[in-house]
C-alpha cells in the first residue's frame, strides 16, 4: 500500500525545497527516498545520458553524476548500485487487457499445444480436478501454429465431438489466441441454446459442418453467445486476486504503466476503489468498452484523470470495427487468399461508430478503434476525418493498424492519429499472414510501422497481452528485428531503430496517452518510473536482446520488483 497522502505531500514539497535550497546537485541538495548511482541511465531527454538520479515523493528530483548523487544520500534513503547497468524509462504497456492478464493465470494455457488432441488430453485434465458443471475456461490456442491438422476439420478448425466426450457435463470455452474466436464443448454450445436453427449474430459467424450443424467453433461476436453466460466476475475477493496477478505478471516484466484497451463500468469501479484505497499494483490508463446508451448515461462520471495519486486514468473509449487475421475476422478491401469467398467481418455498425465518435467529442475522450484489415483502418480514418474536422490534437488512436493500403499510411499524420501496433503480434503472426493476405499484400501493408515513422506518424509498442505475453523485451526485438519464431525476417525494411522502439515503449506511448508531461523520460519533476535491466538492449548483438531481464522495476521512486538473484551486469 503507499504512503498516506498527507504523508505523499510532506515528501514532494521536502523535494521541491531542496531543489529550491540545492539546485540539481551538490551540498545543500536534499534527502531523497531512493538514489541509483553507477548505471547508464537513457533519459530520452536533456542529456540523453547520466549516471545516477535521485527520487524523493515519486517524483525524479535528480539526473546526473554519481559523484552529486551522492549529495541525496540520508540515513534513510534507498541506494541500488547498478554496477554499470542500463536504466530505461519505465516500460509502459500502450495496448494490453489488464484483466485478462490476471484471469489468463486462473485458465488453461493452450499457447503451447501443438495439436488439437493435446488441448482435448489438457481439458479432460481440468475436468477431473472439478465437479461436474463447472465452467472450463482456457485460452492461447490458434490452429495456424498447429503441427498437423485436426481430422475431422471445418474450415482448418476441429470439431467439437472430441472435446464434448471427454467433458460431458462441464461446459467448456476456448479462447483463441487471438481473442476474436473461441470454441465450445456441446454442453456449453446447449446452455448457450446454439443449434442449427440458431442465426449467426451481427458481425460473428457459427461455423458449422457440411449439415449446418454447429462446430463448435464461434468466430468474433458469435463467442459472446457462450461468453455471455460467464460475464466478468467481479466478487471483491475474485477481483482482487486477478488484479493481484496481472500487477505481479507485468511488474515482474519491467511495466510500469499499463494502457487498458476496454474495460466496462464495473472493472472501472473495482479499479477506482482499489486506487482509491492505494492497491492499484502499477498505472492504469483504461479506455471504456460499454455500449453507446450506456456511455450516454454515465460517461461524464467515468471520465478521470491521475486519480488515486496517478495510479488511474480514465480518458478513452474503446470499440472494435473488425475482428483478426488469425480467424478471418479482419475486414479487407479484398478476400482473402486462403478463403476467396470472405472478406472478413465488420464487427460493429458504421451507425454504431459515428454515434461513439459523437459521445467521445462531447465528453472529451480518445476515441481508440481496434481496426486490423485494411478497409477496416480506411474506414476508421474516413470517421476519424469526418468527425475531427481538421482538428489535430485530440489524439485519437488506431489499435493495432495491422494491414493498410498504401494509400492510407500518410493518413495518420495527417489527420494526428496515433497507430497502436503491437510488434510482436508481427513475428508471432508473420509465418502464416501471407497465407491469409498474399505475398504482395503482405509486403506493401502488413506492419508498416517504418513507412508510419516516416510519414510522421507516432508509433507505439506493446503486446495485446494475453494475447501476447506481456514482455516488452520480446516486443522491442521484434520492433527492431522482425524476426519470426521460424528464424526467417518479416519485411526487415519495416525494422525500427533501437531508439524508434524504445521511444515506442516509453515517451511515445506517454504521448499517445496525454501523459508526456509527467512519464516516457527520466527527467526532473517527472514520477520516478523506471526499469532497470540485465544487458544494454540499445548496444548489445540484437540476438542477445531476448536474453535480457529486469534486474528492478521502480514505480514511484520505490522498488516495486527486484529479481531476487539480480543477474550480473550484462547476464
Amino acid at each position: 500500500m503507499r504512503l498516506p497522502v498527507r504523508a505523499r505531500y510532506a515528501s514532494v514539497l521536502a523535494a521541491v525545497l531542496g531543489l529550491l535550497l540545492g539546485g540539481c546537485g551538490g551540498e545543500g541538495a536534499g534527502v531523497a527516498d531512493l538514489v541509483v548511482v553507477n548505471g547508464r541511465l537513457v533519459t530520452l531527454a536533456t542529456p540523453a545520458e547520466a549516471e545516477a538520479l535521485a527520487a524523493t515523493g515519486g517524483r525524479i528530483v535528480f539526473v546526473g553524476s554519481t559523484e552529486d548523487a551522492r549529495s541525496w544520500i540520508g540515513s534513510d534513503t534507498e541506494v541500488l548500485d547498478l554496477e554499470g547497468r542500463l536504466v530505461v524509462p519505465g516500460f509502459i504497456e500502450g495496448h494490453g487487457h489488464f484483466w485478462g492478464v490476471g484471469e489468463a493465470k486462473l485458465q488453461l494455457a493452450l499457447g503451447e499445444a501443438g495439436t488439437w488432441d493435446e488441448i482435448v488430453a489438457q481439458v479432460a485434465e481440468g475436468v477431473a480436478d472439478v465437479e461436474p458443471g463447472t465452467w472450463i475456461l482456457g485460452r492461447g490456442w490458434h490452429q495456424s501454429k498447429w503441427t498437423e491438422s485436426p481430422v475431422p476439420s471445418v474450415q482448418g478448425l476441429p470439431t467439437h465431438h472430441g472435446l464434448s466426450v471427454v467433458s460431458p457435463e462441464n461446459p467448456v470455452l476456448l479462447g483463441h489466441a487471438s481473442g476474436h474466436m473461441a470454441f465450445a464443448n456441446a454442453r456449453a454450445m446447449e446452455l448457450a441454446g446454439i443449434d442449427a436453427t440458431t442465426p449467426d449474430p451481427d458481425g460473428g459467424e457459427i461455423v458449422r459442418d457440411a449439415d449446418g450443424q454447429p462446430t463448435g467453433a464461434l468466430r468474433e461476436t458469435a463467442e459472446n453467445l457462450v461468453a455471455g453466460l460467464r460475464a466478468e466476475s467481479l466478487e471483491w475477493n475474485h477481483a482482487r486476486e486477478v488484479v493481484r496477478l496481472a500487477g505481479e505478471e507485468c511488474l515482474a516484466k519491467g511495466i510500469t504503466s499499463f494502457q487498458d484497451a476496454g474495460s466496462s463500468f464495473g472493472l472501472i469501479d473495482v479499479y477506482r476503489l482499489m486506487a482509491d484505497e492505494g492497491d492499484l499494483p502499477l498505472r492504469l490508463w483504461v479506455m471504456v468498452r460499454e455500449s453507446n446508451e450506456a456511455m450516454a448515461e454515465s460517461l461524464g462520471s467515468y471520465r478521470m484523470i491521475d486519480h488515486g495519486d496517478g495510479f488511474l486514468t480514465v480518458r478513452g473509449i474503446k470499440r472494435s470495427i473488425d475482428g483478426a487475421l488469425g480467424s478471418h475476422g479482419a475486414w479487407l478491401l479484398d478476400p482473402y487468399e486462403d478463403m476467396p469467398q470472405s472478406t472478413g467481418l465488420n464487427t460493429t455498425g458504421l451507425d454504431v461508430m459515428e454515434e461513439t465518435a459523437r459521445l467521445a467529442r462531447e465528453h472529451d475522450f480518445q476515441f481508440c478503434v481496434h481496426a486490423i484489415g485494411d478497409r477496416a483502418n480506411r474506414e476508421t480514418l474516413d470517421l476519424f476525418e469526418r468527425t475531427l474536422a481538421g482538428d489535430r490534437t485530440k489524439r485519437w488512436r488506431v489499435e493495432h493498424a495491422q494491414h493498410l493500403h498504401p494509400d492510407d499510411i500518410p493518413r495518420f499524420a495527417e489527420l494526428g492519429v496515433i497507430a497502436s501496433m503491437q510488434a510482436v503480434h508481427c513475428t508471432s503472426d508473420g509465418p502464416w499472414v501471407p497465407d491469409r493476405l498474399g505475398e504482395h499484400r503482405s509486403a506493401e501493408g502488413a506492419y508498416v510501422w517504418r513507412d508510419l515513422i516516416e510519414s510522421g506518424a507516432v508509433v507505439t509498442n506493446g503486446t495485446d497481452a494475453p494475447v501476447e505475453d506481456v514482455d516488452p523485451i520480446a516486443s522491442f526485438h521484434a520492433s527492431v528485428s522482425r524476426r519470426m519464431t521460424n528464424g526467417e525476417v518479416f519485411f526487415g525494411d519495416q525494422r525500427m531503430t533501437r531508439e524508434e522502439a524504445l521511444r515506442s515503449y516509453t515517451i511515445d506511448a506517454a504521448y499517445a496517452a496525454f501523459e508526456e508531461e509527467s512519464k516516457g523520460s527520466l527527467e526532473v519533476g517527472k514520477l520516478a518510473d523506471m526499469t532497470v535491466l540485465s544487458r544494454d538492449i540499445m548496444t548489445v548483438p540484437e540476438e542477445e536482446i531476448p536474453g535480457t531481464q529486469v534486474v528492478y522495476t521502480i514505480l514511484g521512486g520505490r522498488v516495486a520488483y527486484r529479481q531476487q538473484q539480480a543477474s550480473p551486469p550484462g547476464g
